[in-house]
C-alpha cells in the first residue's frame, strides 16, 4: 500500500481515533485575499497506539513488508523536476545491513547551483502569494500526512532510521503534522500583530520574506525536523534549498512527495542530496544566501557561521543563522526525589531511539543517599530492554544510524571500560555484524568532569556522578559549568523549595528545563524547543519565535491629512 492509498478507506469510517482531529475555525475568508484568512485552530495530533488488533498496526505491518521488499531510486528534486544524476549512494537499514532500501542519486556543486537558480526564479511569485494561499498548501500536507501518508512516512523512518513504531509515530507522524498545522497558526498571529495608529494615520506591518534563498540542513534523527526546517521558512514566503542527511534520505524523499502532492509550486523547496562539503560550499558562497536553518553538530554550524563572517560583505543582506546543535543533557536528582520516577526517566530519557536525540539524557547527578536504590532500579529496567529489528513491535531499541556512529560510540565505551575512574554498571556490549547495535550502557564515574560527563556522545550511554549529599551546591555548580552545552535538563525533587532553588541555579543550563520528567519529548505548541551556549541560537522551533527569523518586516505609514506648511506652531511670533 503506497503513499497514494487511503488510510481512512482501510480502517473504515468508525475511527475518529485514527484520523485528524476536528478543527474549530474562527471564520473564513477567501484564501486568495490579501488579508490573512482565519486559519483552523490547531490541536496536537493524537498518537495512535499500534496495539495488537488495531487497524493502524495491520496497515503499518503491511507497509513495512512492502517497503522492506523493494529497492527504489531516490532522485534530487529541483524546480519541481526529479533529477537522476547516476551518481548513486546505497541506502541500507541500520539494523539490517542486508536490507537495501534505495539507491540515492547524488548531486554536487552543479546541481546545487541549479537548485539555487530555481529557488530565485520561484521567489518573486511565491513571496507575493497571499499568506492564506501558502498556508493552505501546508495545511493540506498535514491532512495528507495524518491519513494516507502516515504509514508510508512511519515505515520509511523505521526502516531507514531504525526507529521503533512508537518513536516513529510521535516523530514522523504526530510532530511533523503539528509543525505544519501550528506553524500556520503562529504565522497568522505574526500577520495579525499590527502597530497602533494615531488620529489621521494608518500604520501597518508587512512581514515580508527574506530576500534571496534559505539553506535548510536537516539531520537523520528526526523526520519532523527534516520536514520543519524547509517548510517553516517557505510558509513565510521564502524559497529553499534543502540538504537532507544521508541517514534520512528515504523519509526525506517521501516528505518531498507529500509536499508536491499538497500543491507546493516548483522551485519553492529544492531537495539536493550529495556530499555536504560540495553542497554547502556552493550555497554559502552565493551572494543571495538569505538564511541558514540548521540542525546538526556544533562544529559544522560553527564552521558555517565562520564562513558567513568571512564573506559578510559579499552577501546582499546579513544572512539569518538559525541553528539547533549539540547537547549534553542532564538529569539532576535532589535527595528528596522519587526513586521509581527518576529511574524510569533515566532509562527512557537515555535509551529511547538509542540515545540519538539531541535532548537525550547523557549525564546524571545522583545523591549518595539515593544511589543504591536508583542503581538497582535502573539496572533492572535496562535488563528488560529488547533490542533488535524495529519491525518487531516489541523492540525498545533499534540500531545506531551508521558505522561512523557505531565506532565513535564504541570508543567511548572502551574508554569507560579501561578507565579506573569509571565503572560500567550495565550494558557495554556492541555488535556490528547484522546491524549497528550498541547495548544500553550505564556508567558510573568518580570524576564529575570526566569526558563522559562533558562531551556529546549521541548514543545509548548514560554516565552518572554520585555526589555526597553534603556537596549539593557544588553538584549544581558542576551541572551548570562542566559541559559547554545548554539544551535540555531535568530536575527531580519532591520538595518545592529545592525545585525553586535548582530552577534558579540552573536557569541558563537548559533551554528546555523539565521538573520531575525526562529531558526528551518536547511537543509543538507546548514546549517550543531549543537551547543556547554550544547548543545553538535558541530560536524555539514550534513557536512563532522561529518563524519571525524568516521575516524582514516592513512598516508602512499612511498619512490621511499630511501637512501643507513647513513651519511648526512653536515657531510663530509672540
Amino acid at each position: 500500500m503506497g503513499a497514494g492509498e487511503n488510510l481512512t478507506t482501510f480502517i473504515g469510517s468508525g475511527g475518529p481515533t485514527f484520523i485528524a482531529p476536528e478543527w474549530s475555525g474562527r471564520g473564513r475568508t477567501s484564501a486568495m485575499s490579501a488579508t490573512p484568512a482565519a486559519v483552523p485552530t490547531p490541536v496536537n495530533e493524537p498518537t495512535l497506539s499500534y496495539a495488537p488488533g488495531t487497524p493502524e498496526r495491520t496497515l503499518l505491518k503491511q507497509t513495512l513488508g512492502r517497503m522492506g521488499a523493494e529497492t527504489i531510486d531516490i532522485p534530487l528534486v529541483i524546480d519541481g523536476k526529479e533529477i537522476a544524476t547516476g551518481a548513486l549512494r546505497e541506502v541500507r537499514s541500520p539494523h539490517k545491513h542486508a536490507l537495501l532500501l534505495a539507491r540515492c542519486h547524488e548531486g554536487g556543486a552543479k546541481e546545487t547551483e541549479q537548485a539555487i537558480a530555481a529557488s530565485l526564479r520561484a521567489w518573486p511569485e511565491w513571496s507575493r502569494m497571499p499568506f492564506g494561499a501558502r498556508a493552505a498548501i501546508f495545511l493540506k500536507a498535514a491532512e495528507l500526512l495524518a491519513t494516507r501518508y502516515r504509514p508510508t512516512l512511519n515505515a520509511a523512518t523505521m526502516l531507514g532510521q531504525s526507529k521503533t513504531v512508537y518513536q516513529a509515530e510521535i516523530d514522523s507522524a504526530c510532530e511533523l503534522i503539528d509543525f505544519l498545522r501550528f506553524n500556520v497558526a503562529f504565522a497568522q498571529k505574526i500577520h495579525e500583530e499590527q502597530p497602533q495608529s494615531a488620529a489621521g494615520i494608518w500604520n501597518q506591518a508587512d512581514p515580508r520574506p527574506l530576500e534571496g534563498f534559505v539553506f535548510a540542513v536537516t539531520p537523520f534523527n528526526f523526520t519532523a525536523i527534516a520536514g520543519n526546517l524547509p517548510t517553516a521558512p517557505a510558509l513565510m514566503g521564502n524559497t529553499v534549498v534543502w540538504k537532507a542527511s544521508h541517514g534520512a534520505a528515504l523519509s526525506a524523499h517521501y516528505i518531498m512527495q507529500l509536499l508536491v502532492e499538497a500543491g507546493l509550486p516548483p522551485g519553492v523547496i529544492n531537495l539536493v542530496n550529495g556530499p555536504p562539503q560540495q553542497i554547502a560550499g556552493a550555497v554559502m558562497s552565493h551572494p543571495q544566501l538569505a538564511g541558514v536553518h540548521f540542525t546538526g553538530s556544533t562544529e559544522v554550524f560553527a564552521g558555517m557561521w565562520r564562513h558567513v563572517g568571512e564573506r559578510l560583505t559579499s552577501y546582499r543582506n546579513f544572512p539569518r543563522l538559525v541553528g539547533e546543535t549539540g547537547g549534553k543533557d542532564f538529569v539532576f536528582a535532589h535527595p528528596s526525589a522519587d526513586v521509581d520516577t527518576l529511574a524510569v526517566a533515566l532509562v527512557r530519557g537515555a535509551f529511547e531511539y538509542q540515545g540519538q536525540k539531541c535532548s537525550a539524557a547523557s549525564r546524571a547527578y545522583i545523591p549518595a543517599s539515593l544511589y543504591p536504590r536508583v542503581k538497582e532500579r535502573v539496572v533492572a529496567l535496562i535488563s528488560d530492554i529488547k533490542m533488535g529489528d524495529v519491525a518487531d513491535f516489541r523492540t525498545f531499541m533499534g540500531a545506531v544510524i551508521d558505522r561512523k556512529a557505531f565506532e565513535r560510540i564504541g570508543r567511548y565505551i572502551d574508554q569507560a571500560r579501561s578507565d579506573a575512574a569509571c565503572t560500567i554498571v550495565a550494558g557495554g556490549g556492541v555488535s556490528g555484524e547484522e546491524g549497528f547495535f550498541v547495548q544500553p550502557t550505564f556508567v558510573e564515574t568518580q570524576d564529575p568532569k570526566h569526558r563522559l560527563m562533558c562531551e556529546e556522545i549521541f548514543g545509548p550511554v548514560l554516565t552518572a556522578w554520585v555526589y555526597p549529599d553534603g556537596e549539593y551546591e557544588r553538584a549544581l555548580e558542576l551541572c551548570d559549568t562542566a559541559s559547554p552545552y545548554a539544551l535540555t535538563g531535568s530536575f527531580f525533587a519532591r520538595e518545592r523549595a529545592a525545585i525553586l532553588h535548582a530552577s534558579s541555579k540552573l536557569r541558563h543550563t537548559a533551554g528546555n528545563f523539565y521538573i520531575n520528567d525526562k529531558p526528551t519529548g518536547a511537543v509543538v505548541g507546548q514546549q517550543p524547543f531549543g537551547g543556547a551556549r554550544a547548543s545553538g541560537t535558541n530560536d524555539k522551533a514550534g513557536s512563532s519565535l522561529n518563524l519571525l527569523r524568516w521575516t524582514s518586516t516592513r512598516i508602512i505609514k499612511e498619512n490621511f491629512a499630511p501637512p501643507t506648511v513647513v513651519p511648526y506652531p512653536s515657531m510663530a511670533a509672540e
